[in-house]
């Protein structure tokens, strides 16, 4: 088989949205003639850990693995937190206002650590990749981020040994949502973009998950940029039943919900409803399974809706969907932001499988509305239709009254991992052809 060695620093049993997309093409790689090396972190500051996924590395592949210095210590230690406790990923604050010390760190995290808080791993990757690559070639390397440290690595790898390289961008990099937040000098927002630029520009390939994203990376290195979303794996639907109708109406959201994506709006129509019918407020449950932002326990609080919400901190990958199965409703917010067009969570496509109805709360002209709309798996609301909103759960729970299927009848297959690795090895496919 071609070899692709594949830089990464989620991986498992790191657990968390990170991991999924390279630990799934991995997973079927072999099936389109490639092998996957992997490359990442021995002991990496993973978000949550999540043993169960170790079961789906692929036999006998080969995972090199070296330690990794970040200052995340030093940083628990700066704003009192415990050295087993998790740095929140983006700007999640469980607290309801950080602390000084807090809103320094984000000051010395945008301006000192570029890319990210990986930087320290960037020399002495490249140095030891180049050395292992000459006695264990490969055909193709990919890097995928963030953190945009992996880039930089592939970078350095292709200056020394121009291997051909893959970017892969699961998010942007100067244009992600919270990029404003981290209060940038002009020097630091300069080296930023700078960066960025460069590695758009030197990699052979470069691929992203969404459309409009896909627009924005063209615009910023000046060259085509392909499109692979994410997705979901059959094999982990195997098992789960969502055809059973639950005992109570349940409003289920999977991942972390962010200042960014706490819809007022849903909350409020939730509550709208819980007054106007007995028949709501008695079956009514919302079940939030991940972190939460504090803003969002303080807006449930507020309009009144804690006795019906169940809060779940972290489940691994597979209770998650079981749990998701029971849903008379998945929720899907999308983050209150400039580049919110091109969001697509990746839980939209494990949504799509499980078949039940989909509210998206976002631009009705975005990426994930689109593809609602396309496979008939939900609708789409904006941020300030508090109305449509109110209406989309309204119309959803009569039907959970009179007994009758929530399951969608959708076309959804083009999003399988299988699939998606398939497009993925014809690109692979291509830097041979092309030698």
């Amino acid at each position: 088989m071609n070899k692709v060695l594949i830089i990464t620093y989620y991986w498992p049993p790191s657990g968390g949205a990170g991991v999924q997309r390279w630990l799934k093409f991995t997973k079927y790689l072999r099936n389109y003639g490639w092998e996957p090396v992997i490359y990442t972190p021995q002991n990496p500051e993973a978000p949550a850990i999540d043993e169960s996924l170790l079961e789906e590395v692929p036999e006998e592949i080969e995972v090199v693995k070296r330690k990794i210095w970040e200052p995340y210590q030093l940083y628990k230690r700066f704003i009192g937190q415990s050295k087993e406790e998790k740095v929140n990923a983006g700007f999640l604050s469980e607290k309801e206002k950080p602390g000084l010390a807090e809103k320094l760190s984000v000051w010395i995290r945008g301006n000192l650590f570029i890319p990210d808080a990986r930087k320290y791993w960037i020399k002495p990757s490249v140095k030891f990749l180049t050395q292992y690559l000459k006695k264990n070639p490969v055909d193709v390397i990919i890097s995928t981020g963030p953190p945009h440290s992996m880039h930089m690595i592939a970078l350095g790898i292709r200056e020394k040994l121009n291997i051909p390289w893959l970017a892969d961008f699961r998010d942007p990099w100067t244009q992600i949502d919270f990029y404003d937040q981290l209060n940038l000098s002009r020097f630091a927002d300069k080296k930023h973009h700078r960066l960025e630029r460069k590695v758009l520009q030197a990699a052979d390939k470069v691929v992203t998950v969404s459309n409009n994203w896909a627009e924005d990376f063209s615009k910023l290195g000046n060259r085509p940029v392909d499109v692979i979303t994410n997705g979901f794996d059959e094999a982990d639907f195997e098992d789960i039943r969502s055809g059973e109708l639950p005992a109570k109406f349940e409003l289920i959201h999977i991942g972390a919900i962010n200042k960014d994506r706490n819809s007022e709006n849903l909350w409020k129509a939730l509550s709208e409803l819980r007054e106007e019918s007995i028949d709501f407020n008695q079956y009514l449950k919302i079940k939030l399974i991940g972190k939460n932002d504090f803003s969002v326990i303080q807006s449930i609080d507020q309009q009144g809706l804690s006795d019906k919400t169940e809060r779940i901190s972290y489940l691994p990958h597979r209770k998650a969907l079981k749990e998701a199965a029971k849903a008379s409703v998945l929720l899907l917010p999308l983050n209150n932001t400039p580049n919110v067009k091109g969001i697509i969570p990746g839980k939209i496509f494990e949504y799509l499988a499980l078949q039940k109805p989909v509210l998206c709360i976002g631009p009705p002209a975005g990426d994930s509305a689109r593809i609602l709309q396309e496979t008939g798996a939900g609708e789409t609301r904006n941020f300030e239709d508090k109305e449509g909103i109110k209406g989309f759960i309204s119309h959803s729970f009569s039907r959970f009254k009179e007994g009758k299927s929530l399951l969608r009848d959708s076309t959804y297959q083009q999003y399988s991992r299988r699939n998606l690795t398939k497009a993925l090895s014809r690109y692979l496919d291509e830097f041979i052809n092309q030698s």
